[in-house]
């Protein structure tokens, strides 16, 4: 049974930082990307940052220059940190993990995958 355990949300002012974990089962090997989506209320769950098991990251352009992806895969891990957090950022977000590429996993929020419970980022 696969597992991705989200923590680190919060509630912060607008241009605070924020750093969520993900740790996953081991059973993500290096087989699968990992990474980050997010949903807002009443809008559609969008990729925010995926990184493959290399290390090679991809992000949304609406985070490029203040969100950056990181996996430790000795610690099954993988980070979002965020900074200069705007209003516009808060929603709940997914850690997720899925065998298609960073790349393309980024574009497809529907994916048949693994998925977390989410963890909750609030900007005021």
């Amino acid at each position: 049974h696969v597992q991705l355990v989200e923590s680190g949300g919060g509630s912060v002012q607008a241009g605070g930082a924020l750093r969520l974990s993900c740790v996953y089962s081991t059973a993500v090997d290096n087989r699968y990307s990992t990474g980050w989506f997010r949903q807002a209320p009443g809008k559609g769950r969008e990729g925010v940052a995926t990184i493959d098991s290399d290390g090679t990251p991809s992000c949304a352009d609406f985070v490029k220059g203040r969100f950056a992806i990181s996996r430790d895969n000795a610690k099954n891990t993988v980070y979002l940190q965020m900074n200069s957090l705007k209003p516009e950022d808060t929603a709940m977000y997914y850690c997720t993990a899925d065998t298609l590429p960073a790349r393309v996993l980024i574009t497809t929020p529907w994916h048949s995958g693994y998925w977390g419970q989410g963890t909750q980022v609030t900007v005021s």
